[in-house]
């Protein structure tokens, strides 16, 4: 694409309602995201019954007891990603889901899914990056929580399984929820750009949309921002959403600066030319000057417009004899 790709990250935010889901397909069209992205995920091949979970978690889905029971709620079965898939095809939008486990990624196989987004906490998951890396398709890989190492080794895993660089996108990302405006560290975006000579882009947590707007800027060929139907919903991934209005201004301003970085060529436009008849300056008499005279810094004067001699040639013209006489502000001819 010449454009950035923008993928609203509906991920969770169903809280395992396949009709919340729909609804967020739907959102994701309107404010006119290129593609919407879910997770796809066992619970039972990702987590321990034990695990911990983290601070945000607790606060956004307070009627949990532990970080799978969560996990647990909020999964999709099958026949409802295939569902999704099939209206996602239907109304024009892309679909993407994340496989974070072995039968989350058959099962998006086996749905035509043609392209894979890599979390960040699958980064240094050698054997599913293998499995991703073996298919040859476009990967957009997120590398939140991770080191410039651990993404050598993942870029490094995933082409030597068989999927050319070309086809790898890394993702920028720091995976705190809401992530902090001070943590963006949008310039991490060309070190990884710089080190891997990848494409990138940004998977953005922050709270508004600045972020994302000036990643683009910088060079993102990929946005990634988390999308809510209600930022008030309960859900871990909710408040650091943004809602579909937000979200839609977020695209409007993307594309509006996808227009003003134009080709990087400079010259003057239709436009300028216009403007540049009335502002450009020509040489003009300061005072009157007789025919004879030399003509001096202080009998000349740049004024506008430009009916004669230009300004810019005002070294050709110091020095030179006057033809002809010339009233105060008459335009310099030789």
């Amino acid at each position: 694409m010449d454009k950035t790709l923008i993928i609203a990250e509906a991920g969770i935010n169903h809280n395992g309602s396949l009709g919340q889901a729909i609804k967020l397909c739907d959102a994701a069209r309107k404010a006119r995201a290129d593609i919407v992205k879910f997770q796809t995920f066992r619970t039972e091949c990702n987590v321990l019954k034990d695990c911990d979970w983290v601070k945000y978690q607790k606060e956004n889905a307070p009627d949990f007891k532990s970080h799978w029971e969560m996990l647990k709620a909020l999964e999709l079965d099958d026949d409802e990603f295939r569902e999704l898939k099939a209206y996602c095809d239907k109304t024009g939008i892309g679909f993407l889901s994340t496989p974070s486990d072995q039968p989350s990624l058959e099962l998006l196989l086996s749905m035509g899914v043609g392209s894979f987004k890599i979390s960040s906490g699958d980064v240094a998951n050698i054997p599913l990056l293998r499995k991703i890396g073996r298919l040859n398709k476009i990967i957009w890989l997120s590398t939140g929580m991770s080191t410039m190492e651990e993404v050598g080794v993942a870029l490094k895993t995933l082409t030597q399984a068989g999927t050319s660089k070309e086809k790898i996108t890394l993702l920028h990302c720091h995976s705190d929820y809401p992530t902090k405006i001070e943590d963006a560290n949008l310039s991490a975006m060309l070190a990884l750009r710089d080190a891997f000579g990848t494409k990138v882009g940004f998977s953005d947590h922050t709270l508004g949309t600045e972020a994302a707007i000036a990643a683009v800027a910088l060079g993102a060929s990929v946005i990634e921002k988390h999308l809510t139907l209600d930022r008030n919903m309960a859900g871990p991934d909710q408040k650091s959403s943004l809602e579909p209005e937000i979200f839609a201004s977020m695209v409007k301003a993307v594309r509006n600066i996808e227009k003003a970085m134009g080709d990087g060529v400079k010259r003057i436009t239709p436009k300028e030319q216009e403007i540049r008849r009335v502002y450009g300056k020509g040489i003009v008499a300061a005072r009157d000057i007789a025919k004879g005279e030399i003509f001096t810094e202080d009998k000349l004067a740049a004024k506008r417009p430009n009916r004669g001699i230009a300004v810019s040639e005002w070294d050709m013209i110091v020095g030179r004899t006057a033809k002809n006489n010339f009233k105060k502000d008459d335009f310099i001819k030789l």
